[in-house]
């Protein structure tokens, strides 16, 4: 007979299931991330940089302790502050969080109504500390800054939250830079729903770029964003810091003007069976721009087509062709697999605070789990596995059943002796251990 805590199965008749089965947790793999953390002094930067106004001096769980918590917890999975309820006694946690138990839910909601815009700063400096050390182990060729902004869904009446015409949804509207080379998230802000796409973006960019540029004078620096963001200060920004861009501009009467000749030379002889592409450039001023700048054109009709499609990029590249330029500019929907990456795997696309400044943070945080992972695949994993997403991840590495043993000198984790993926725990462990600055 079945009980609450016991059930049987149909296929075999002496099969019993329950969950008695001892200090045991599912998320061994964790041990992983903290060692890397551990390694590259992650947790301590946030320790050292996070200062809250909160004068409550009698909390068991400190306000930075609950941000590492939710942080870890995004890492493996759990992404609602719901789950910390579910994870309060799990040895794993109570670990690598040193905690004798973990913050709750109402805990993780008191945080999130003492953050505030000072905390948001804070997070996104930790995130450029780090990302300084992370040079430090493995310098950088050059950095392209891919700009864009997407969509974070919201549940009922958030304030900020407003409809997004692009997206056709209710949210909000924050904006993202990658790194096109590593996929390495440098910066991130939340903003209201209803704000045009370049809204605040030369502010956004700004220190970043400054910082940079003096950081990496020997060094490509590069800028490519889509026509939401061709703005004259976008471009003086870059032009000020040395860094080149490729900007995608939106078609209009003058650019198929000047486009015109390049039309005609490829219509002569054409045929509507097969694909036509050319390319080209000009010299154009729009009225709202303080100088001339280059234009790369490509024109293309599709095999079969009457209808001809042009791209336009305003670009100050000087030693590619147009051809190499266009080229370049479309490898940018790379930052596409961030993006979902970002919301698929680390809940970037769903901000659930009632309040604006709690959910300006839990972005930030999202940031910090996203890279984390992403510096220790691309510093620690092998080679093969350097593609690997969040999700494969998990499967292969984190979510890994292990037994919990407690000596009076020693700690045992004892993993699934039937994991598939010994070796590569190991090789994995081993490179973050034998890490070393260049």
């Amino acid at each position: 007979m079945d009980t609450i805590s016991e059930k049987k199965v149909n296929f075999k008749s002496n099969i019993r299931i329950n969950f008695n089965g001892g200090d045991l947790t599912s998320d061994s793999g964790m041990l992983i991330f903290k060692e890397f953390d551990n390694q590259i002094g992650f947790s301590q930067e946030i320790k050292n940089a996070l200062e809250f106004d909160d004068d409550v001096n009698h909390r068991l769980h400190e306000n930075v302790d609950v941000v590492l918590q939710r942080i870890y917890q995004n890492i493996a999975g759990y992404h609602a502050d719901d789950d910390a309820d579910d994870l309060r006694s799990d040895s794993l946690f109570q670990t690598i969080l040193e905690k004798e138990f973990l913050a709750s839910q109402p805990t993780i909601s008191r945080l999130n109504s003492c953050v505030n815009k000072e905390n948001m700063k804070q997070l996104q400096q930790v995130n450029l500390s780090l990302l300084d050390k992370i040079y430090e182990y493995e310098a950088p060729e050059e950095i392209i800054f891919d700009l864009d902004s997407t969509n974070c869904e919201t549940y009922g009446k958030q304030y900020g939250s407003d409809y997004n015409h692009h997206y056709k949804a209710n949210g909000y509207h924050p904006l993202l830079m990658f790194d096109g080379v590593t996929g390495d998230l440098i910066k991130a802000e939340l903003r209201s729903g209803n704000v045009y796409t370049s809204r605040g973006a030369v502010r956004f960019i700004g220190p970043v770029f400054k910082k940079y540029s003096k950081k990496f004078k020997e060094i490509p620096l590069l800028l490519r964003a889509d026509s939401g963001f061709a703005t004259p200060g976008i471009y003086r920004m870059a032009e000020e810091h040395n860094i080149s861009y490729a900007i995608r501009l939106k078609a209009n009467a003058r650019l198929y003007n000047l486009a015109e000749s390049l039309l005609e030379k490829l219509n002569q002889g054409s045929k509507i069976s097969e694909k036509q592409v050319i390319y080209g450039e000009f010299n154009y001023q729009a009225g709202s721009w303080d100088k001339s700048r280059r234009v790369i054109v490509k024109i293309e009709k599709p095999a079969g087509q009457l209808v001809y499609n042009h791209t336009f990029i305003v670009t100050d590249i000087k030693d590619r062709t147009p051809e190499e330029i266009v080229k370049f500019y479309c490898q940018r929907g790379t930052m596409e697999n961030f993006i979902k990456e970002g919301k698929r795997g680390f809940s970037f696309g769903k901000m659930s605070s009632s309040e604006y400044l709690a959910n300006a943070n839990k972005l930030q945080q999202m940031m910090l789990a996203y890279n984390l992972n992403n510096w220790l695949r691309r510093l620690c994993f092998p080679k093969y596995r350097r593609s690997d997403r969040i999700e494969t991840i998990r499967t292969k590495l984190i979510k890994i059943a292990a037994r919990i043993v407690k000596t009076g000198r020693y700690i045992y984790y004892k993993l699934a002796e039937g994991c598939p993926n010994k070796e590569l725990f190991f090789k994995v462990l081993d490179n973050i251990q034998s890490l070393e600055y260049n």
